[in-house]
């Protein structure tokens, strides 16, 4: 249950929104922002998506006939074309504002392959027909426009532009031989159509993976911070924003837990060098903490039930003291060397209510409320370190190369801002998924 602890204290703070709200002025629990450089590194790998959506794109047969000077009708048809290879040499990215993610990629060299099957009446009324193997290679230059809009929570992209210009496309039979006059109706005729085919197939294709991408990254997140008995909406809670130097979205961030239990062993441990070999100590929160972000860090305030009991000569245990006491500390967080570190700033314990109060109770808080205090809270800081840093790289945390991260807390937010390197493990395993 520590990692409820680890989602609180990022999200419970934070206020709740409205999915997919036209104001402007909506509230978010989490803001995301994406910076120009930011997309130049993510930019590094688009190349990898492009292939993928001219792989995945299915070309249709094309067929048509032309009347040709002395052969007369002639009947053609470009079957199973398929891509046989492909590389694409660079690519840029811009964000227009308030509009779009304008991608410009260069010399994208594909070679296409497939059967040319085509007939006409020869001489004295004879029927000829000829079936070769092909290979198109082409040059081309992709220009996509892509809108994001928000639709049920989720960001949805459409391509408002996708243009595909070629620069090369040349046309090769491994017949035996290779007539002239077909390779003229290629570039004449069927090179038109299968300019439309490709541009037609591709952008669609790009689309459908681009939202596919979309659903795959924010179903990631919510998973980095949901747990087993926690669980964090991260639903739109409005259109992505788009400027000139950054990229925005913000989210709900609504957290839904089945509770939080308290790990009494920790406790046990904690105080199992009283003198006294079968006391026992427990410690309850009497409500769920509430954690807020303040520019000195994160304040957690707590109250806590604790209980002294000791054994009858019957050897039934009965509480010689308990009390209950407010316990405020102020956190500072920290990353670094793919380890989370929790620094306490500042705490404060205020006695609430004491029952069995006597003169070797009297001793017994005081003995308490120092363990707490010296020992009780830097241990479990200490553990929440190691249990939280364990929760996160169970996340694939560790995974991301994290430059110089900060964790900034602010009234009322906390704010992390860091540089990153591609993460190329969730490009390998968004494609994987693709095939």
């Amino acid at each position: 249950m520590l990692a409820a602890t680890l989602l609180a204290l990022a999200l419970a703070l934070l206020g709740n929104a409205h999915a997919c709200s036209k104001s402007t002025s909506y509230e978010a629990g989490i803001v995301c922002r994406i910076t120009q450089p930011a997309t130049l590194v993510l930019n590094q790998e688009t190349t990898k998506v492009i292939q993928t959506a001219f792989q995945r794109a299915s070309y249709p047969d094309i067929k048509g006939e032309k009347a040709m000077m002395f052969l007369g009708q002639v009947k053609y048809g470009l079957h199973n074309i398929q891509i046989g290879h492909l590389s694409i040499a660079s690519s840029q990215v811009e964000l227009v504002e308030d509009k779009s993610i304008d991608i410009s990629i260069q010399n994208v060299s594909v070679i296409f392959k497939g059967t040319l099957n085509y007939g006409y009446t020869g001489a004295w009324g004879l029927g000829v027909d000829q079936s070769v193997d092909f290979e198109i290679d082409s040059s081309i230059d992709l220009q996509i426009n892509t809108e994001l809009t928000c639709d049920s929570g989720r960001v949805r992209a459409n391509a408002l532009d996708c243009y595909l210009s070629f620069h090369k496309l040349l046309l090769h039979l491994h017949g035996k031989r290779e007539p002239g006059w077909m390779k003229h109706l290629f570039i004449n005729f069927i090179s038109f159509t299968l300019k439309l085919v490709l541009k037609g197939q591709v952008c669609k294709q790009i689309n459908v993976i681009t939202n596919i991408m979309a659903d795959f990254v924010q179903k990631k997140a919510a998973d980095f911070l949901s747990d087993t008995d926690t669980q964090v909406d991260i639903s739109l809670a409005g259109p992505p924003v788009i400027k000139a130097t950054y990229l925005e979205s913000h989210h709900k961030a609504m957290l839904e837990t089945q509770g939080l239990n308290t790990n009494q062993d920790i406790f046990q441990e904690l105080f199992s060098g009283f003198p006294t070999s079968q006391a026992q100590v427990t410690v309850h929160c009497v409500k769920m903490p509430k954690i807020s972000c303040q520019n000195q860090g994160v304040v957690v305030s707590s109250s806590v039930m604790v209980k002294f009991l000791v054994p009858h000569p019957g050897r039934q245990l009965f509480v010689a003291c308990a009390f209950e006491e407010d316990i405020i500390t102020t956190i500072q967080a920290s990353y670094s060397k793919k380890k989370l570190f929790l620094s306490l700033l500042d705490f404060q314990i205020k006695p609430k209510t004491v029952s069995n109060l006597n003169e070797s109770s009297e001793s017994v808080q005081s003995f308490l409320r120092s363990m707490i205090t010296t020992v009780g809270i830097p241990e479990v800081m200490s553990r929440l370190e190691v249990v939280l840093t364990a929760f996160m790289n169970s996340k694939g945390l560790d995974l991301f190369e994290i430059i110089n991260p900060e964790i900034i807390t602010r009234d009322g937010y906390l704010l992390l801002q860091m540089d990153f390197g591609f993460p190329e493990h969730l490009l390998m395993d968004f494609l994987q998924r693709l095939t």
